[in-house]
């Protein structure tokens, strides 16, 4: 039938023979997704106010920033799991690897900025 050997359909496996991992962390990093952004709009809610000095004096807490800093993580993962799925789609030659480099780029970029700001917060950057 031309959908490869039968050991490969059975482990779930692509031509890449990655597709069952790829398929995995996406959906680990939606259910992880779900999780967090809950707790983050349930924790907001919860707040007194959504004033600078209160909102900062919430982000320093370890028990904010570390979930804070998955949050991101997860997100920015997911979101390069999907694009890259989109690229890979959808454009082929040297365009597929130059979109490859500035995902990972964008992707690492964002997420470092994110965590940065989440830890300077956490250690005491002054409001």
């Amino acid at each position: 039938m031309g959908n490869g050997t039968e050991l490969g359909r059975v482990r779930g496996l692509g031509a890449a023979r990655e597709g069952a991992h790829h398929w995995w962390h996406q959906r680990l990093t939606a259910a992880s997704n779900l999780v967090l952004m809950t707790w983050f709009f349930v924790s907001l809610a919860r707040l007194p106010g959504l004033e600078y000095g209160v909102v900062h004096d919430w982000m320093a807490s370890a028990w904010v920033a570390i979930p804070m800093a998955l949050l991101v993580l997860s997100v920015f993962y997911h979101a390069r799991l999907g694009l890259q799925v989109l690229i890979e789609d959808y454009l082929h030659d040297e365009k597929h690897f130059v979109f490859m480099v500035l995902l990972n780029a964008f992707i690492l970029v964002g997420g470092a900025i994110g965590v940065f700001s989440i830890l300077k917060i956490a250690f005491g950057a002054s409001a």
